[in-house]
C-alpha cells in the first residue's frame, strides 16, 4: 500500500479533566465567556505512529540523523477553559528525516529503507506551566504525495488521547521548506522536483488555517518553528477550581533527589494526600495521606529516597466543606 492511499481521518479525543473537583460549591462561577479560539483539526496519523512513545521522553531527538538544525517549539492550550495553557499536557511528535524516511518502520513497499531498530526523529515531552514544550531535531524532508509536515499526538496527564493532529510549513518562495530542499551540503538532495504543496497534499488540502506553523531562522544557523495548538481538555482543565481552595508554590528543589519540599497555601482547614504518578498517569507511590492541615502557608516534606530518576508527577488532594479539588504538577528527580 502506498503513502498516498492514507487519507485524513478525523479522530480527535476529548480527554478528561487534568485538575477536577469532584464537588463545586453552590457559588462557584463558570465563565461564560466566548472562546477567542477553537480546536486545532484532527488528522490521521498516518503509517508511521510512534511505536511505545512514553520510552522516548527526551527533548534532542535527533538521534543518528543529519541535516539542518530545526527547533520545534510548540504551545498548547485549553479551548475549553478561555484558551488558557493546558499544563502537564504529553506531547508526543514525530517526522521524517532529510531523505523522507522513518524510524522504526521499513522494509517494506511503503518504506524500502530498514529502520526498525530505530528512534530518530520521535519525542515526548510534559508541556510546563505556559503549555510550553520544545524539541530540537533536523529539517524534515519529504517523500511522495505528501508536503512537509510534523505529527503531534497530545494527551491530557492521565494520558488520555486529546487531539491527533498534524503541523503544515509554509511555501512560498523563500520559505524554509524551499531554502532546505536546495542546501545540498547538508544532505537535501530531492531539490523541489515533485514535491506535494499543501494545496494539493491529500491533508492539508482542504485547508490549514490552524495547522500552519511559523518558521524564522536560516540554513547556517538553522530554523526554529513556532506553532500552537488547541485542545479540548474540558472546562475543569484549568486552575480555575482549584486555586478557590489551594495554591501550590514552586517546589524545591528541582530537580529533586532523596527529598522534595512542596509548599502550598490552603484557603480552608483541609485534609490534604499527596500521590506520586509515573510518567504513563499511574499512580506508584503515596508519600502523604489524609493529612489534617490548617489554611494558610504549610509545607509538605516528601521521601522520594524509593524512586528512580527520571520524570514523574505530583498529585495533590485536598478535601474539606467544599468539596474535593486537585492539582498535578511536574517533578524531576535525578
Amino acid at each position: 500500500m502506498d503513502r498516498k492511499d492514507f487519507f485524513k481521518n478525523s479522530i480527535g479525543f476529548l480527554g478528561v479533566t487534568m485538575i477536577a473537583p469532584s464537588l463545586l460549591k453552590s457559588n462557584s462561577k463558570v465563565n461564560d465567556d466566548l472562546f477567542t479560539c477553537s480546536t486545532t483539526n484532527s488528522e490521521t496519523a498516518g503509517p508511521f505512529p510512534t511505536i511505545t512513545p512514553s520510552s522516548l521522553v527526551r527533548t534532542n531527538m535527533i538521534g543518528d540523523r543529519t541535516g539542518i538544525a530545526f527547533t520545534i517549539n510548540l504551545t498548547i492550550n485549553n479551548v475549553d477553559a478561555n484558551c488558557v495553557p493546558l499544563e502537564n499536557a504529553i506531547v508526543d511528535i514525530w517526522h521524517c528525516d532529510k531523505d523522507g524516511n522513518y524510524s522504526q518502520y521499513g522494509g517494506t513497499a511503503m518504506q524500502s529503507t530498514n529502520y526498525t531498530n530505530n528512534t530518530f526523529l520521535r519525542g515526548r515531552q510534559f508541556t510546563d506551566s505556559n503549555g510550553f514544550v520544545s524539541f530540537t531535531s533536523i529539517f524534515p524532508g519529504w517523500y511522495t504525495s505528501r508536503a512537509t509536515h510534523i505529527h503531534v499526538h497530545i494527551y491530557d496527564n492521565s494520558g488520555n488521547s486529546l487531539l491527533v493532529t498534524q503541523i503544515a510549513f509554509p511555501e512560498s518562495a523563500n520559505s524554509a521548506v524551499v531554502l532546505a530542499n536546495a542546501a545540498t551540503s547538508y544532505g537535501y538532495t530531492k531539490g523541489m522536483t515533485g514535491y506535494t504543496y499543501n494545496a494539493t497534499d491529500n491533508v492539508f488540502s482542504d485547508g490549514v488555517t490552524n495547522e500552519m506553523a511559523t518558521v524564522s531562522g536560516s540554513v547556517s544557523t538553522g530554523f526554529i518553528l513556532t506553532h500552537t495548538i488547541y485542545v479540548a481538555a474540558g472546562t475543569l482543565g484549568s486552575n480555575e477550581f482549584a486555586t478557590q481552595e489551594f495554591i501550590i508554590k514552586q517546589s524545591y528543589p528541582n530537580p529533586a533527589k532523596d527529598k522534595i519540599t512542596i509548599p502550598i497555601h490552603l484557603k480552608n482547614n483541609s485534609q490534604v494526600t499527596v500521590q506520586v504518578l509515573d510518567i504513563n498517569g499511574k499512580i506508584i507511590y503515596t508519600p502523604l495521606a489524609n493529612e489534617q492541615l490548617l489554611l494558610g502557608n504549610n509545607n509538605l516534606f516528601l521521601d522520594i529516597s524509593s524512586l528512580s530518576s527520571g520524570n514523574y508527577f505530583y498529585k495533590v488532594k485536598v478535601t474539606n466543606e467544599g468539596g474535593i479539588f486537585e492539582q498535578t504538577k511536574k517533578m524531576i528527580i535525578q
